[in-house]
């Protein structure tokens, strides 16, 4: 008879982790612990960790949602039926999702067998640098580039943006677009009637993409702004809430992005990213993966389903760095070198 324990568990940043939104100082998780009495050497393990005022599950009746939906999963199982049922709360999915995969496996905390879980290849990271003073994130920054990272993604939208384009500006004076790769994340923070001039304001400085220039909800203006900006426009926040399959087409058709950025927890765990990553691959947009400042455990499923997902040969950075953003993480065999994640094998 399967069981399945919920463990909340709250977490502490090493530094405050600012967006445009706010900023980060706790994050609260709910750790599942799936076990079988007929199996009882065996258990798997998943992570559900809604980000307030952005997750569309992040409720007010989470935990009571949560629990339903974990005694729904003891009786049944992870049913095709279940899934779909759980497409509008996607963090409960995905701790799921994790928790019977990983125990299917055995236990094994490689969720598929992959080069990555093999521990024969790590899979390419940007560095993240947070919002904060300019000083701040230059030094952020710095230390980024001395760690040996060559794709960096920088979080706007929180200081005056002349500053933050001389700390661009900055960049490219020290490093050329060959030798360091730019991203940026705005988190909606352009106002609309702006975003075109700043766009065109930091298209001279070889800016790779920028996720979600303004505010979601706007399709018309993105889409407009997809069609004319000197930089490549990728969705995030965009994609949240947005769960039925014709939805997907319908936002992917109507706004034309450059790229979607996936987050499992925030967009339909990882069957939701396969039916987002199918639908984009038809349209010729690009993709890739980030952790929603999980613990290690989601981390952990989030790096072993972009392997398997992208395959062996990524050269695409993804954004999976966040590991070390805690003091008091869940010890997982997962570890960055220079700027790659790698998975210690465990014999």
């Amino acid at each position: 008879m399967k069981q399945i324990d919920i463990f909340p568990r709250t977490l502490h940043f090493r530094q405050p982790a600012g967006t445009s939104r706010g900023v980060y100082l706790t994050r609260r998780i709910h750790l599942l612990r799936l076990s079988d009495s007929d199996v009882p050497s065996v258990c798997g393990w998943g992570e559900c960790a809604p980000l307030p005022d952005l997750s569309c599950d992040a409720r007010p009746d989470y935990d009571k949602v949560l629990r339903e939906a974990c005694r729904r999963a003891e009786r049944e199982g992870l049913t095709p039926a279940l899934c779909d049922d759980l497409r509008t709360l996607p963090s409960v999915l995905f701790g799921l999702e994790t928790a019977f995969t990983q125990w299917e496996r055995g236990g094994d905390k490689a969720l598929f067998d992959t080069p990555f879980a093999r521990g024969e290849v790590g899979i390419p990271i940007n560095g993240l640098v947070w919002m904060g003073s300019f000083d701040e994130m230059m030094q952020r920054l710095t230390t980024k580039l001395d760690a040996g990272f060559r794709c960096v993604k920088l979080k706007i939208g929180a200081i005056d943006f002349s500053d933050e384009l001389s700390l661009i500006r900055a960049v490219r004076r020290r490093f050329s677009a060959e030798q360091v790769e730019l991203r940026l994340d705005a988190n909606g923070a352009f106002p609309p009637d702006r975003a075109a001039q700043y766009l065109e304001r930091l298209a001279p400085y070889h800016i790779h993409s920028i996720e979600q220039p303004i505010r979601q909800h706007q399709w018309q203006h993105m889409a407009q702004l997809c069609r004319q900006s000197p930089i490549p426009i990728a969705l995030d926040e965009e994609l949240i809430g947005v769960s039925s399959r014709q939805q997907k087409a319908d936002l992917l058709d109507e706004i034309r992005p450059h790229y979607i950025v996936l987050k499992p927890s925030l967009h339909g765990a990882m069957s939701g990213c396969d039916e987002w990553i199918s639908l984009a691959r038809e349209r010729n947009i690009g993709c890739w993966i980030t952790s929603a400042l999980e613990s290690n455990v989601g981390l952990n499923a989030i790096a072993h389903y972009t392997a398997r997902t992208f395959g062996p040969h990524i050269t695409f950075p993804q954004g999976l760095g966040t590991g070390s953003l805690f003091t008091d993480n869940v010890p997982m065999p997962i570890y960055v070198k220079e700027d790659r994640l790698w998975y210690s094998k465990i014999s």
